[in-house]
């Protein structure tokens, strides 16, 4: 149950949560929570040096209850949680969500979660603009906003526009340069055969 991007903003404390509330392994919780095994196994035993307050990730919406029992179905399963933002950036999420509901209407609410790391009931919040700041939001690109990459969101884009039937949008900025430089290409090949084929018949003569 590995969290890709962050640990849980208080590992411990978490893990004492899903210790108590999950069927998950000593193990999964401790790859998502980055504390060792021992220290999970301390925890459930009560034996820490320090009793924690269990604190819920999902209601933190660090980790989804998808996620949890994907993992107690699978032992073996380690996957990312949610992606964890900072909470410089948190105020940010509402104007990438807007970007993405207006740019790609296709892309499916889960896949919006993911990529921001937000709930279902935000992105319904902000598309129906019943969302308590919905005077203030204003459409930005998620990526400028630091919240993803441009490499995750092009990917989420395809899948959605696959799953549609609709063509992807292609990046033709770069179409005369990729043209030109295959034309520099072909000379450059060209005149390299050329050169050889003189140089072979230099050789025959001499």
């Amino acid at each position: 149950m590995a969290n890709a991007d962050a640990t849980p903003l208080m590992p411990h404390a978490t893990a004492a949560w899903l210790v108590d509330n999950t069927g998950l392994t000593f193990a999964q919780i401790a790859d998502y929570c980055g504390i060792h095994i021992l220290e999970v196994q301390a925890i459930a035993d009560e034996t820490a040096a320090t009793k924690y307050t269990g604190r819920d990730p999902v209601r933190a919406h660090e980790l989804s209850m998808e996620e949890i029992e994907k993992g107690q179905n699978d032992p073996n399963r380690r996957t990312r949680g949610p992606r964890y933002t900072p909470v410089s950036k948190r105020q940010d999420k509402p104007d990438g969500i807007a970007w993405i509901l207006k740019n790609h209407p296709e892309v499916s609410d889960g896949a919006i979660g993911k990529l921001i790391g937000t709930t279902r009931n935000t992105i319904g919040a902000i598309r129906d603009r019943s969302h308590w700041n919905s005077a203030n939001i204003v459409p930005k690109d998620p990526v400028t906003l630091g919240l993803c990459s441009q490499r995750e969101l092009d990917a989420i884009v395809a899948k959605a526009a696959k799953k549609a039937g609709i063509k992807a949008p292609e990046d033709s900025r770069f179409e005369g340069d990729r043209e030109a430089l295959l034309e520099e290409l072909r000379a450059e090949r060209s005149a390299a055969a050329e050169a050889r084929a003189a140089e072979d018949h230099s050789d025959d003569e001499a």
